[in-house]
């Protein structure tokens, strides 16, 4: 029997999927431990992990290194690759947003917006096309986008936003909600037909546990 490959985003989704993982026997407690190494295996299971940088693992999974991604949703609109997303584990919620100065608040409709600062232009570039069908300036930034429309840089931003505090004390505020944002379950699309009885149950035993999680809520 081969291993299965499963690629985890690194951080609090990678801690947050391997309690998911535990919950089928599936156990990797060198994860848990101080070290450098890249890859982790689970012998009696004969699954294989690693951890990668978010915006690698729908590559990773795209291409058949990985069997299996751990990754937010956000990701997976930005990087647009071909895979089944099977699942919504319903950790890491958050949303993807339109912000700008709050002296805009319900003036989207009206202004016209030139330049939009973002780390993900693929997303504010669909909607900005496809949802306001605006053709506007999308300038890629990799730091605190906040900044930008408060120095001049940009009108607005699309960012992702937890509790919106960041934005309140800067005096800005959410025009629009692009999209719900949370870790998501994808599955490389060879691996699901070749593997298919070992995936399938793993899916079902993952959905089983998010949805008592959901009913204890």
């Amino acid at each position: 029997m081969r291993y299965l490959t499963i690629a985890l985003a690194k951080g609090r989704l990678a801690e947050k999927a391997m309690e998911l993982f535990d919950g089928l026997g599936i156990r990797c407690d060198e994860m848990k431990t101080d070290t450098r190494k890249l890859i982790f295996e689970d012998e009696a299971n004969k699954i294989r992990f690693f951890l990668a940088k978010p915006g690698d693992v729908p590559t990773y999974v795209d291409y058949g290194a990985a069997d299996i991604g751990i990754v937010g949703r956000d990701t997976l609109l930005e990087e647009g690759r071909d895979f089944y997303e099977v699942l919504n584990l319903k950790f890491g919620e958050c949303k993807m947003v339109l912000a700008g100065p709050e002296s805009m608040i319900g003036e989207t409709g009206r202004i016209s917006i030139r330049r939009v600062a973002t780390k993900y232009p693929r997303i504010a570039k669909e909607y900005f096309h496809h949802v306001r069908r605006e053709s506007v300036e999308i300038i890629k930034l990799n730091g605190s986008v906040e900044l930008a429309p408060l120095v001049g840089l940009s009108d607005v931003i699309v960012d992702l936003v937890e509790s919106g505090k960041t934005l309140k004390e800067n005096g800005l505020a959410v025009l629009d909600v692009i999209a719900e944002i949370s870790a998501r379950m994808i599955v490389n699309r060879v691996s699901m037909k070749m593997e298919n009885e070992r995936i399938a149950p793993m899916i079902e035993g993952i959905a089983r546990q998010i949805g008592q999680r959901g009913e204890k809520d």
